[in-house]
C-alpha cells in the first residue's frame, strides 16, 4: 500500500496509526534517503504510546530503547554499521526475539539479519515536505 504525506505532521501520524497496530514482537525495517521521514514516523509511532518521551536519531548510538506503558520500542539504526557481523555485538537478535518493538532505521543493510516476519515502510522523496510512503502490510490505516 501507498500513502502520501505533505508535512511532518502527517508523517508522524501515520506512525502513530502504525503503533495503534503493533503488538511485541514486531520488526519493522525503514527505509529510504536521509531526510525522507524515517526518524519523524518513529517520533509518531513512540509519541502515541509515550507522549512525553523526546526521540533522537540513533545514528551515533547505534539504538535507542523507549519504555512506554505498552512495550518497549528498541530503535535502530544501521547507517554506520560496517558489516552485520556487529549486530551480533549490539544483541540485536535479543531485542527482536524480545519482548518490545523493533523500528529499524536502515533496517534493509542486512537483510539476512531481520526476522522474516519483518514488515517494510519505504519512504520515498516528492517534493519539499511531500513523501510517499509505501508499506507492506495490511491495515485498516487511513489516509493521512
Amino acid at each position: 500500500m501507498v500513502i502520501t504525506v505533505n508535512s511532518v505532521e502527517e508523517t508522524r501520524g501515520f506512525g502513530a496509526q502504525v503503533a495503534a497496530i503493533t503488538s511485541p514482537g514486531d520488526v519493522f525495517a525503514l527505509e529510504g534517503d536521509l531526510g525522507t521521514g524515517k526518524t519523524e514516523l518513529v517520533r509518531g509511532f513512540v509519541g502515541a504510546l509515550a507522549p512525553q518521551t523526546i526521540v533522537r536519531s540513533p545514528s551515533f548510538a547505534i539504538v535507542n530503547i523507549y519504555p512506554t506503558p505498552a512495550f518497549p520500542v528498541y530503535h535502530f539504526d544501521f547507517y554506520r554499521l560496517a558489516d552485520q557481523s556487529e549486530l551480533i555485538e549490539i544483541g540485536f537478535d535479543d531485542y527482536a526475539a524480545g519482548n518490545g518493538t523493533c523500528i529499524i532505521e536502515w533496517g534493509t543493510m542486512f537483510p539476512d539479519a531481520l526476522p522474516a516476519i519483518t514488515r517494510h515502510i519505504r519512504f520515498t522523496d516528492k517534493g519539499i515536505t511531500r513523501r510517499e510512503i509505501e508499506y507492506d502490510f495490511d491495515t485498516t490505516l487511513i489516509s493521512c
